[in-house]
């Protein structure tokens, strides 16, 4: 079985875990978009509302409509993973972490090259990295599974260290 594979072959919710600027977007468009709807808030306007509802609900509709799903925010957090993963296991989902660890500098770097509104101020990755934990099966996924640059533009995916039993 691959390591991007859901381990049951049927509902998953890969829940992105990382900085701003870490690849996790990339990783999606790559690895995951062929199997997983995106539910991320940077597609939702700027000034929307209740952001944290409309990810939820956005991820029991495709639950429900039996799509897999990945959400793509920094997700630094128990606060901020512990829905997505009770969501995913009320619809019957397999819930993945893919943790992305923390590389400072080189976020700070890639988000530098960014442009419009896909750059982050810097204060905003930085706060970021001082809440981010490494999520763990102890939280409450049912895999974790670290993702890190390969050097040539793609991704190595292994179980996260901690993890490995």
């Amino acid at each position: 079985m691959s390591p991007l594979m859901s381990p049951s072959g049927g509902l998953e919710v890969a829940v992105l875990v990382g900085l701003q600027a870490s690849g996790k977007s990339a990783f999606y468009a790559r690895c995951l978009a062929g199997r997983c709807a995106l539910v991320s808030k940077d597609l939702f306007p700027r000034g929307a509302r209740n952001k944290q509802r409309r990810q939820m609900r956005l991820v029991a509709q495709a639950l429900a409509a039996g799509r897999s799903v990945a959400v793509d925010n920094t997700n630094p957090s128990p606060l901020e993973w512990g829905p997505l993963v009770a969501a995913g296991h009320d619809h019957g989902a397999v819930v993945t972490a893919y943790w992305f660890p923390a590389d400072p500098v080189g976020s700070l770097r890639r988000n530098a090259a960014r442009e419009g509104r896909d750059r982050v101020p810097d204060v905003g990755v930085l706060a970021t990295l001082g809440r981010l934990r490494q999520p763990s099966r102890r939280d409450g996924f049912d895999t974790v599974l670290e993702v890190r640059f390969d050097g040539h533009g793609g991704f190595l995916v292994r179980q996260a260290p901690d993890e490995r039993r």
